[in-house]
């Protein structure tokens, strides 16, 4: 076995991800409470969830496993192992791959999880698995059904990297970017330091909304853009109003 395909830029863009999901989110479990920014309370979260945070764990690793054999497989197939340095290209073209890959991203994203909750048989059978988590929390952010795992995320990353063009070592910054913000759309918590939370208007607050069941046919867009809910009649605008005991409540706005 070539060892030197164990440091290739396929097996990092696979693997990196992976293991920064577990860092990143850990950190949210060592931040604390928070109680001044949260969105729901810890009893909310502790007994309005329909699934137990064991469970939770095995199937992120479940699904997280799954989607690394494919990529990996799908690497294999295309033969683009890339063992050997390449030089890299301009930054300007980094930079417009990476903005055409987050639209890509959104777009795939956004129809397939709105196909998931229009169809009753596929919200029954695959997505409703995510939507147990009611309140949710940032190392549940990829607790899927594995093959709505596959249909909606595995499958947006691909047609990101194929479409952008990016070459496979930018897709190890891209995907721990995209690792990063899921993350943080499902952290639970409005940080007024957390750049991600200031700068995208699809943030924490905006995918709790449709985390509810007022808002579960609204705010599909994931996870960086709101263009296409809005665009599509699918916006539901909201506003983080103070909770009594502490933190925040995203409240939509009505009409």
């Amino acid at each position: 076995m070539d060892l030197s395909l164990l440091s290739s830029d396929e097996v990092l863009g696979t693997f990196v991800p992976i293991v920064v999901y577990w860092v990143y989110s850990g950190l949210y479990m060592t931040m604390g409470s928070l109680n001044n920014y949260r969105l729901h309370s810890k009893k909310d979260e502790d007994t309005k969830n329909l699934v137990p945070k064991s469970k939770v764990v095995r199937g992120v690793l479940l699904q997280q496993t799954l989607q690394a054999s494919v990529s990996l497989l799908s690497f294999w197939v295309m033969g683009t192992s890339n063992t050997q340095q390449t030089p890299p290209p301009p930054l300007i073209v980094t930079a417009r791959q990476f903005i055409v890959a987050m639209f890509v991203f959104d777009t795939w994203q956004y129809f397939m999880h709105r196909i998931m909750h229009h169809n009753r048989f596929l919200y029954k059978h695959l997505h409703s698995w995510h939507h147990r988590l009611v309140v949710p929390y940032a190392f549940g952010a990829q607790y899927n059904h594995p093959i709505d795992g596959l249909l909606i995320e595995t499958a947006a990353g691909a047609a990101a990297f194929l479409v952008s063009g990016m070459s496979p070592r930018a897709s190890i910054f891209f995907f721990t970017f995209a690792t990063i913000k899921g993350i943080d759309d499902h952290c639970g918590l409005m940080l007024p330091w957390n750049p991600f939370h200031v700068f995208f208007g699809n943030n924490a607050a905006y995918h709790d909304v449709h985390h509810q069941l007022y808002g579960s046919k609204y705010n599909f867009a994931q996870p960086f853009f709101v263009v296409w809910d809005k665009v599509l009649g699918t916006h539901m605008p909201f506003r983080l109003e103070k909770r009594v005991g502490g933190g925040f409540e995203a409240r939509p706005i009505k009409d």
